[in-house]
């Protein structure tokens, strides 16, 4: 049998294992699951660094637009290191300019609803000579990446890359067969991250003031707990719920939580 589909192979037993950590997570602690996913995979496949974001549609894209209407919403690094941080804020900034890099197109290419890369199988050997790579990869730290991209609906996508250093051998085709084996079974995990910052069913994206409130409630906790917890008034508090669950389109904590349980559309 092959080693990635052994059931008691080490390396199977490690992804099981964080399988089993993300769930048991609360809701209300989803960034501290997410930082435990970006380490874990970080530590599976040797890696520098790791970068989770979410990709929208947008709903009137220009005509000959080179990323198909596909926009940054939301990053996180794992390492967000000064020339990190700003390698991420330059290419963000750049997808929404008129000068993309070739391999922004390439990766906002095609309808797969999966889909695991290698970065020196996607593109060309002049790439690896110009600027893009000068620029967000050797100067930063970093010489490989694999990408993976998740389609959780038409309009929303999760991307993550896992990056190398110039010191350690490039990613194989093996490694990138084990990160899209941890990765293909957390759609669940990646729409509870999406429906914790509202990107997947709320009308609007929630106010950093009201994701606080929305991961408390989900904790189970009272609105006179919560206040007390974010140093704010039962007032404020009460007007965040109901700004909540307005965005989500629901009556009262039972249904909000049921967003979370897959219950509602």
């Amino acid at each position: 049998m092959h080693p990635s589909t052994d059931p008691i192979d080490p390396q199977n037993q490690e992804v099981y294992a964080l399988w089993d950590r993300l769930a048991e997570f609360s809701v209300g602690d989803s960034d501290a699951a997410l930082t435990h996913l970006l380490a874990s995979l970080g530590t599976m496949l040797s890696a520098r660094n790791v970068l989770w974001g979410v990709l929208v549609r947008l709903p009137s894209p220009k005509r000959a637009d080179p990323l198909l209407g596909w926009r940054p919403r939301l990053v996180r690094v794992l390492d967000p290191i000064p020339a990190v941080a700003a390698s991420v804020q330059k290419q963000y900034d750049k997808l929404w300019s008129d000068n993309v890099d070739l391999s922004q197109i390439l990766s906002m290419s095609g309808d797969e609803p999966f889909r695991v890369r290698l970065l020196f199988e996607t593109l060309p050997p002049e790439w690896f000579e110009g600027e893009h790579y000068r620029r967000h990869y050797l100067d930063v730290g970093f010489a490989d990446s694999i990408s993976v991209r998740i389609a959780l609906n038409d309009d929303l996508r999760i991307r993550l890359f896992v990056f190398r250093d110039a010191q350690a051998p490039r990613f194989t085709a093996q490694d990138g067969q084990r990160l899209g084996f941890v990765m293909r079974a957390l759609r669940w995990f990646h729409r509870q991250q999406l429906l914790s910052h509202g990107l997947l069913i709320a009308n609007a994206a929630l106010t950093p003031a009201e994701r606080r409130v929305l991961l408390a409630l989900l904790d189970g906790r009272t609105e006179k707990e919560i206040a007390q917890t974010l140093g704010q008034s039962p007032n404020t508090t009460h007007f965040h719920v109901k700004s909540i669950y307005a965005k989500f389109g629901v009556r009262n904590r039972a249904a909000l939580t049921a967003l979370w349980l897959g219950k509602l559309r």
